[in-house]
């Protein structure tokens, strides 16, 4: 049986799902080709689809967007058997104004001198497109359909799956 995919233009679904999701694992492409995976702090993602990172002007992540602006987001939130997988293009700002903006005093441990640390910079991702798996997450719901595939020798499809994808 085929998947059935929903293909929505509107991001407020994709942002929804991601908002208390902070980690991300951001994907960017070595000079290479080879692609290269850290975890990031997301900060309040824009109803837009903007999205925002702070990082230091002098890592490799930020020479590898000037290269290739193309970046990947993975977000995960196992417990609710909830994934997103962001494509967008990113760009790099030392906007102080934009630092402060979205500045909040965790970021400390990382920046220590707070938001006028001159190796300060912010990544913007702007979300080109985003698909997310969101099943349900109820123990039972998912052990009935384990016990139904067993016994009747069927792949298990669970009611009340939703696959998304958002083109912007």
């Amino acid at each position: 049986m085929a998947e059935q995919v929903a293909v929505s233009h509107d991001v407020t679904e994709l942002i929804k799902r991601i908002k208390d999701i902070k980690i991300a694992m951001l994907t960017t492409a070595e000079q290479d080709g080879t692609l290269h995976s850290r975890p990031m702090y997301t900060q309040e993602p824009q109803n837009d689809g903007t999205l925002w990172f702070y990082t230091e002007k002098d890592s490799a992540k930020i020479y590898e967007v000037r290269q290739d602006q193309h970046v990947n987001l993975g977000y995960s939130k196992p417990n609710d058997n909830l994934y997103v997988s962001i494509s967008g293009t990113a760009t790099v700002t030392t906007n102080s104004e934009l630092i402060k903006k979205y500045w909040s005093e965790g970021l400390k441990a990382w920046f220590p001198k707070g938001p006028e640390d001159p190796n300060i910079a912010l990544l913007r991702i702007d979300i080109v497109r985003g698909e997310y798996w969101d099943q349900p997450s109820n123990l039972l719901v998912r052990a009935f359909g384990y016990v139904k595939a067993v016994a009747t020798g069927e792949r298990y499809q669970p009611t009340g799956d939703e696959h998304t994808q958002v083109k912007l």
